[in-house]
């Protein structure tokens, strides 16, 4: 017993020396130990959203449905890489309320591609243009989805996208020859306008611009002599140096006029990514010429890498104010939260006014060869079923909450790993609305700094790995402040909540708009 009650003397000795020590050490400015790791020290991060501080106008967010898009030759090979045609009529009503309905992403903006079938392959097909064959689902994609989006009191601004000339266009005179026969310029404008009157007039769909490449800035995609249309792995392309965008935009300007299409405006083509649009030399042949600055409708390209330049849009835009710029497609990558951080990242650092993903729907296996871009909202399945992928609640954050109309609210987030995008009701009926994103391993302590919107709180919409697109709780203002927690690898939408007076009572009631 005493030897028990000695060993305890000594162990509770020892105890109290080190607490001793760790105390004095602590107290002197010595080093505390570290936090075990995966824990999140409890200072918080500071961070602003200024709704009153309006960056520039947003157009929307949008998507593209992709049909017709590697094969050489149609009759011999269809292709509906979106896999809206495996689907049944309910099912195909189920998707396209999922993307357009109400409580579905709520696109503003579509893409649509234009490809090289609607006119034959030889010159005596010229003039017989067929714009249903191999765009039939395509059509119906963006029809449905125009009607689902009035019904709901809002519109759809499309652009219409060239993925590749006719083959009897081109020098090589077979489907994805490399070069543009400079004297079939104005039968490739004729191409272009004839699918945009079909599509307006015929189908109803408001096509507000063209855009005359997809991804041809790079001449290395095909041989050196471009004898071959290269890899059957490849979508349709081909290669449009600046100088021929430049002479593209003077062609057809003047050609839509004449069409009594003065509203449609003519874009630059779309480059890979942002800094290849710039590297590559194109805003310096449209700044060098002043028709095709002049004619200029839209600026545009693909937001692939993540690589962001924002210099040639700001250079365009110096002189062109009135100019927008939009990313018509970029990757969803691995459909987590580094995907909608990229989509910021574009924002605020590429400049742009709309941002529209990659194929928005597809049919896995679809593509020929290994597919660069798998990641997608929703997957059609060769049963006739589908899935919703991790990606459609990751995009339903954003596409929901920045409506056309709305601008671009400045902010301010300086820390790793955590990311922040505003979007101000700039006088539309959409309330203010911001996106916290916590792309790191760990949960993040924030304090978010509101300034400039008329909310009293902020409902939060959050989407975590496991967890998809759930109400996580009403946040107020206090002391200026929104405080959260933001889980490890999380998007969290806060959307605005509003007081008003009441026309018939004269009280005070909540106005919340989702």
């Amino acid at each position: 017993m005493n030897a028990v009650c000695c060993a305890l003397g000594e162990f509770v000795k020892r105890t109290l020396l080190t607490s001793f020590i760790v105390a004095i050490v602590t107290i002197s400015g010595g080093v505390c130990p570290a936090p075990i790791q995966g824990q999140e020290q409890a200072t918080q991060i500071s961070q602003r959203v200024d709704f009153g501080k309006r960056l520039r106008d947003w157009d929307g967010f949008g998507v593209t449905y992709v049909e017709t898009h590697q094969t050489r030759d149609f009759t011999k090979h269809e292709e509906d890489y979106g896999g809206l045609s495996l689907l049944s009529p309910e099912k195909r009503q189920e998707v396209l309320a999922l993307i357009f309905g109400g409580n579905g992403l709520k696109p503003s903006l579509i893409k649509m591609f234009l490809d090289p079938f609607h006119e034959g392959n030889t010159e005596a097909d010229k003039g017989k243009f067929d714009h249903i064959t191999t765009a039939r689902w395509m059509n119906y994609f963006a029809k449905e989805g125009l009607a689902l989006t009035r019904k709901r009191g809002d519109n759809l601004t499309i652009i219409g996208t060239l993925y590749g000339p006719p083959a009897w266009m081109t020098k090589q005179r077979f489907v994805r020859g490399r070069d543009l026969d400079p004297a079939r310029m104005p039968d490739l404008g004729e191409y272009m306008i004839s699918w945009v009157k079909y599509l307006r007039n015929s189908e109803g769909l408001p096509v507000k611009y063209i855009s005359p490449h997809n991804e041809g800035e790079s001449a290395t995609r095909w041989d050196p002599e471009g004898k071959t249309p290269g890899s059957i792995t490849s979508d349709h392309n081909m290669w449009w140096p600046p100088e021929q965008v430049v002479d593209f935009i003077k062609v057809v300007r003047p050609m839509l006029d004449k069409q009594a299409l003065g509203d449609v405006g003519v874009a630059c083509g779309e480059t890979s990514s942002w800094v290849h649009f710039n590297s590559y030399g194109y805003p310096k042949a449209i700044m060098g010429d002043a028709e095709a600055l002049h004619s200029l409708g839209l600026v545009t390209s693909h937001g692939f890498g993540q690589n962001y330049e924002s210099e040639g849009t700001d250079v365009i835009e110096k002189m062109r104010p009135d100019l927008h710029s939009w990313t018509t497609s970029s990757t969803w990558g691995k459909m987590d939260a580094e995907f909608v951080d990229n989509i910021r990242g574009q924002i605020y650092e590429d400049h742009i006014n709309g941002y529209i993903p990659w194929a928005v729907i597809q049919r896995p296996g679809e593509w020929i060869g290994n597919d660069p871009n798998p990641g997608t909202a929703i997957n059609v399945h060769e049963d006739g079923t589908y899935t919703l992928e991790p990606g459609y609640y990751l995009y339903k954050q954003v596409s929901r909450v920045g409506q056309a109309g709305m601008a671009i609210a400045d902010v301010s987030s300086p820390t790793d790993g955590v990311g922040l995008m505003g979007f101000a009701a700039n006088g539309t009926r959409n309330p203010d609305a911001f996106v916290v994103i916590n792309k790191s391993a760990v949960e993040k302590h924030i304090s978010i700094q509101v300034e400039g919107s008329a909310a009293h709180s902020f409902s939060a919409i959050r989407s975590i790995p496991g967890e998809m697109y759930s109400g996580a709780g009403e946040f107020r203002i206090e002391s200026g402040a929104v405080d959260y927690v933001a889980p490890a690898q999380s998007v969290t939408t806060f959307v605005g909540r509003y007081a008003r007076l009441s026309h018939t009572t004269g009280g005070a009631h909540e106005a919340v708009h989702n």
